[in-house]
């Protein structure tokens, strides 16, 4: 399992978060990684340090490029980024009749990277059917918020439709509770009934609520780098971690 989608229809749950420091944190295992940056917002490349430009994601979606010249080494974290750039907005409307794009284009990938992660946008729209049609485990996070449940079974139904018509490889590899506050009544509710609901699915780790998290993106780092000794940080750490175990057995 090399391909892994960090998606979640709604924004503001942790998403890019998740994807631009679990990257980081597999690359500190030693792991090989590839972040894709595939949310026109380019959020994780900002996150990054890396200013969106032409290029990029989307110029390997829209006009075949290859993705290794548009990929960008960050050696300070030890991973690779294929960026997000301006033209991903076109990319998604001509993706519409095209759920194979994201798969054919960097299918050689996997036999460079040991992980190939990708970030979708927050929607169900044409970029995110790609990353469902190409990936193989998803991970999804779970704002320990009111509505989230509900919103997470939206999506489960929409993952069991493109398994059944598009990829059957496709699993969810786990669901990672974000913005956990241990001290509300809330956020202990939350995860109870996502426990309850899901099962094995939910990740053992959960990320806090944490200051030092929501500051990193504005200084360009990951919290490995940004806060290493914070909770953020520590949570990141063991749910790089997780993810191997479950990768490794699946």
């Amino acid at each position: 399992m090399r391909y892994l989608g960090v998606v979640n229809q709604k924004g503001g749950v942790g998403k890019t978060t998740t994807a631009v420091n679990l990257a980081t944190y597999l690359a500190l295992l030693d792991r090989r990684v590839l972040l894709v940056d595939l949310d026109p917002q380019a959020n994780a490349t900002s996150g990054l340090g890396v200013a969106p430009a032409e290029g990029g994601a989307a110029a390997v979606l829209l006009e075949g490029a290859d993705p290794a010249e548009e990929t960008l080494h960050l050696e300070s974290y030890g991973l690779d980024l294929l960026p997000a750039g301006e033209g991903l907005v076109a990319a998604a409307a001509e993706l519409l009749d095209d759920p194979f794009r994201l798969r054919t284009r960097l299918a050689e990938e996997g036999d460079r990277y040991d992980f190939v992660l990708f970030d979708a946008p927050p929607s169900l729209g044409p970029l995110t059917i790609n990353v469902l049609a190409a990936a193989e485990g998803l991970i999804v996070p779970l704002q320990t918020e009111y509505y989230a449940l509900e919103g997470i079974a939206r999506l489960v139904e929409t993952i069991e439709r493109v398994r059944g018509a598009l990829n059957p490889a496709l699993r969810i590899l786990g669901i990672v509770l974000t913005m956990y506050d241990g001290r509300t009544l809330l956020s202990q509710q939350v995860e109870q009934n996502a426990r309850a609901h899901f099962g094995d699915r939910v990740f053992w780790t959960v990320i806090p609520r944490n200051v030092r998290l929501s500051e990193a993106p504005s200084y360009g780092e990951p919290i490995a780098k940004y806060a290493p000794t914070s909770a953020g940080a520590q949570a990141y750490s063991r749910l790089a971690a997780e993810v191997m175990r479950r990768v490794e057995k699946a």
